[in-house]
């Protein structure tokens, strides 16, 4: 039995291990379509960063176990009321004592999706993408972000699936998201975060210039990783 990940809207996924458990990243039912039975008791949540499409305090408190650990960046630590709450900065990451699973924080930030003011939708500091090690499997959700430097890096990674924003006006739009992947080099890629992009031409423009694989999933549809 693989690892499965279920992409349910958005920029909300389910991860369900080897070993069973239920791991959720951006779980949210704000201007997602989700309500609250679409998501099973959470084993851990991942939260990237404080946009209510990304973050739902009611819902992590309907769907976490007792004793379910969540893991955000810094700005949310206080926000996040009761239970296990962990916080890592970009550049940090933890091991999980009771799980196969060790969790890095990586930078999220936006440099051309800007408000008005010239202040980005997302400023460096205020969000983290998350990297995960599942036994000997590596996924990486970007978050909402732009194509930036620090992707560099994941090229030596051997990032197994990426989670990648393609929809622009707040992230990367799909021209970004191909030449993220083709930087970060994973065997598989998952775009998200849509917001009307086709998906397809994504596809075509990764699989035209790699050997990676672009897996499109629906609403609520899922891919068994081996």
């Amino acid at each position: 039995m693989g690892i499965t990940i279920r992409y349910l809207a958005h920029a909300s996924f389910q991860i369900k291990t080897e070993e069973g458990r239920n791991v959720y990243i951006d779980p949210s039912t704000k201007h997602t379509g989700l309500n609250k039975k679409d998501f099973q008791p959470a084993d851990m949540i991942l939260v990237t960063h404080g946009h209510e499409d990304h973050f739902d305090n009611k819902l992590l408190k309907d769907i976490r176990k007792l004793g379910s650990p969540i893991i955000a960046p810094p700005s949310l630590k206080k926000e996040i009321k009761g239970g296990v709450v962990w916080d890592l900065s970009p550049g940090q990451f933890m091991k999980m004592a009771t799980s196969n699973e060790t969790i890095w924080a990586t930078e999220a930030y936006n440099v051309k999706r800007l408000r008005p003011n010239g202040e980005p939708f997302h400023p460096k500091g205020f969000g983290v993408g998350f990297l995960v090690k599942f036994g000997e499997k590596k996924i990486y959700h970007a978050g909402d972000t732009d194509l930036i430097p620090e992707m560099d890096r994941l090229a030596d990674a051997d990032v197994d699936v990426a989670l990648l924003p393609v929809g622009d006006t707040y992230t990367m739009d799909l021209e970004e998201a191909a030449e993220a992947a083709l930087v970060i080099k994973p065997r598989i890629v998952i775009p998200m975060h849509l917001k009307g992009a086709n998906p397809e031409t994504f596809r075509e423009k990764v699989e035209s210039q790699s050997d990676i694989k672009v897996v499109l999933l629906g609403e609520g549809e899922e891919y068994s990783l081996e």
